[in-house]
């Protein structure tokens, strides 16, 4: 690849530097993927689907709130609402309008380490798409009078979604206390006392630094064609000149966990008590082969529907649960979480709920799983895969999201032959993850009536 350095004259900006890859394919018949790269870093994958004029457009950043300054959490995701407020050439609102026009969608979200915004269109209007996230994508305007009343709006976001909710309010302290070091603790909106002092500065250094063309992936699915893509591409974000190396992700390692640790919340807002516990384990960037496969076959063997093990058992036989499930987060930059919850039937506590889950694991990871159970999961994970490929939008999705986390095209293709690759005693060693010492457990309980708690200190007072 030639590389194309700040400054060059505008007939070599204008040149065509790409290094296009070989169409592959996730499975015979299925979309052949065509991947890119223009000269000023910009990564591009081209998802075809031709059997409806309609095009998905998603720029996917590789900064997240994992990436957020120490001391300024919520960054990541308060600047990806910023990036509604406009540019001399789009004012705030004007590219909204164009889409609500254009019958198409729009919007953007962020996670721990990617931020990603995207519009669902005709394919007549795909450059338009491109013209206005190259323009944001370098020339985004900030002032004091946009900037601090966004502000207030992530805050009354936070106030909404997280602290007049007991379950966010459970699930932020349980992470919090899994990763002790690693800003996968943090919440990926931030804390409060911290967002309250983001300012223009913060939005503009974090801008700077992370959204250039060498830090961005364009995804692009629909009925479209590989080159024709490219060479739009490259006319539109090709134009946008390379900062220099993409910026280095410099996290701390999360060190080995050595005790359970329990979280309770009780609040007088919770009808319905609830269990969850997450473990520390390797995600597909950070596992050795086959691990993070026999980690999701383990997910949803434990807990994926009701034919899982965890909701037979829980559920079904015992009566000890309403609900019972399991996940596996696996695409992530760094170690990540495998997620176990159920909800107690009446009369059931957490406690007892706890054992029964813990008890459940332990026969996993000494004597292994039905082997009916275990192809049943293969197959229907691998049914999934095969699925998602009738949804252009979940495709540029998945793919994105991949390539933003550190995995290659080929690994998101070859994904269910890993899958069909793991063995039932591949399952048996990932259950030996899940254990206890690696995990935060979360009790969600309703709080005691006032009057009680005070009936119970006189009643204990009296005693005494």
């Amino acid at each position: 690849m030639i590389s194309m350095s700040l400054g060059q004259p505008a007939a070599a900006q204008g040149a065509v530097f790409l290094t296009p890859s070989a169409p592959s394919s996730a499975k015979p018949g299925g979309p052949a993927i065509t991947q890119a790269k223009l000269a000023n870093g910009l990564d591009i994958v081209v998802i075809p689907d031709h059997r409806a004029p309609v095009v998905t457009h998603m720029v996917w950043y590789c900064n997240g709130s994992a990436d957020d300054p120490l001391g300024r959490s919520g960054i990541a995701h308060f600047l990806e609402h910023l990036m509604f407020k406009g540019t001399k050439t789009n004012p705030q609102g004007k590219f909204s309008e164009l889409i609500a026009d254009f019958g198409g969608q729009e919007n953007a979200f962020t996670s721990n380490d990617y931020t990603a915004y995207f519009q669902r269109v005709a394919k007549d209007h795909l450059a338009v798409c491109m013209e206005y996230e190259a323009d944001r994508m370098k020339n985004l305007v900030l002032t004091d009078e946009v900037v601090a009343p966004e502000r207030d709006v992530v805050l009354e976001e936070r106030r909404m979604r997280t602290d007049s909710d007991p379950s966010d309010q459970l699930n932020e302290a349980v992470q919090a206390a899994l990763f002790t070091q690693h800003p996968y603790g943090k919440p990926i909106i931030g804390w409060s006392h911290e967002i309250e002092g983001l300012g223009r500065s913060d939005a503009l250094a974090y801008y700077d630094r992370f959204y250039t063309p060498e830090n961005a992936i364009l995804v692009v699915a629909g009925d479209v064609e590989p080159q024709e893509v490219i060479d739009l591409a490259q006319k539109i974000y090709g134009q946008i000149p390379a900062r220099g190396e993409p910026p280095q992700r410099t996290r701390p390692h999360e060190p080995e966990p050595r005790a359970h640790r329990l979280v309770t919340l009780a609040d007088e807002k919770v009808e319905q008590p609830s269990h969850q516990s997450v473990f520390l384990v390797p995600s597909y960037r950070t596992a050795a082969p086959g691990q993070a496969e026999a980690l999701e076959v383990l997910a949803h063997l434990l807990g994926g529907g009701q034919t899982s093990l965890l909701f037979k058992t829980l559920v079904m036989d015992d009566k000890l649960a309403v609900a019972a499930g399991a996940h596996y987060q696996g695409t992530a930059v760094d170690d990540t979480r495998f997620y176990v919850f159920a909800v107690p039937a009446a009369g059931v506590t957490l406690e007892r709920l706890d054992a029964a889950i813990d008890a459940i694991i332990a026969r996993v990871a000494a004597l292994g799983v039905n082997e009916a159970d275990f192809l049943r999961a293969k197959t229907r994970l691998v049914a999934e895969a095969i699925y998602a490929q009738d949804n252009q939008a979940t495709l540029a999705r998945w793919y994105g999201a991949s390539l933003a986390t550190g995995l290659t095209i080929e690994d998101v293709a070859h994904w269910p032959e890993r899958i069909e690759a793991v063995t039932a005693e591949d399952v048996k060693k990932a259950a030996l993850w899940l254990d206890k010492r690696r995990s935060v457990t979360g009790f969600l309980l309703p709080a005691e009536p006032a009057a009680s708690v005070e009936n119970d200190a006189e009643s204990a007072l009296i005693a005494g």
